[in-house]
């Protein structure tokens, strides 16, 4: 199946999962902040890998990505992506900081890497109640560094299990805060048609 059809056959049902799975990390979110968080209606899509890239601004763009392992069902990554400013602008929010930092610190990483943990699970967590599978994360790394240098990691795996990408573009605001980031589930090819079986698509 091409990632037109894809595409074509499952945006209802991928874009059910970005809704829920917005839903539950704003509501996360705004417990951390103890301030109130709204979030866009998701965008989802199939990509192939090879435009994951122009998605984000192109190879040489600065991004911090946060990645994390699927588990157990299921075998794959997960990555939630930001530009730097996005990342600042969310680290702030986190740290109550009102002046912008030109640099990320070691505290403003870990709230990151912790965001980055909530929103995976919140995705995960709905992907999995609309599947039946049982599907659990590692841990998050993190890691700040031109485009193409952070999806290199899983370019290795695909070179060999998959070439599917599905991307849950997500806006949130808290105030005047508004921070977009790139959340990419990357399943192996065996998960992948596990996932499509299991949403009734194969």
């Amino acid at each position: 199946m091409d990632v037109e059809n894809l595409n074509a056959m499952m945006i209802d049902i991928l874009g059910e999962i970005g809704n829920i799975g917005s839903g539950n990390a704003a509501t996360a979110l705004a417990g951390m902040l103890s301030k109130r968080v709204d979030m866009n209606v998701p965008v989802v899509k199939i990509l192939e890998f090879k435009d994951v890239a122009g998605v984000l601004g192109g190879e040489e763009e600065l991004v911090v990505g946060i990645y994390l392992d699927l588990n157990k069902d299921i075998s794959g990554n997960i990555m939630f992506i930001l530009d730097l400013e996005s990342a600042i602008n969310l680290s702030n929010m986190l740290l109550n900081r009102i002046d912008t930092e030109e640099d990320l610190d070691d505290l403003a990483m870990s709230a990151l890497s912790e965001v980055g943990n909530i929103l995976a699970s919140s995705y995960v967590n709905a992907l999995g109640n609309l599947t039946n599978l049982n599907i659990s994360i590692s841990v998050p790394s993190l890691a700040i560094d031109m485009a193409g240098a952070i999806l290199s990691v899983p370019a290795i795996q695909f070179g060999y299990i998959s070439d599917r990408v599905l991307l849950i573009e997500t806006i949130f605001e808290e105030g005047n805060n508004s921070v977009r980031g790139n959340l990419f589930l990357l399943p192996d090819m065996t998960s992948f048609e596990k996932i499509l079986s299991s949403l009734g698509v194969l």
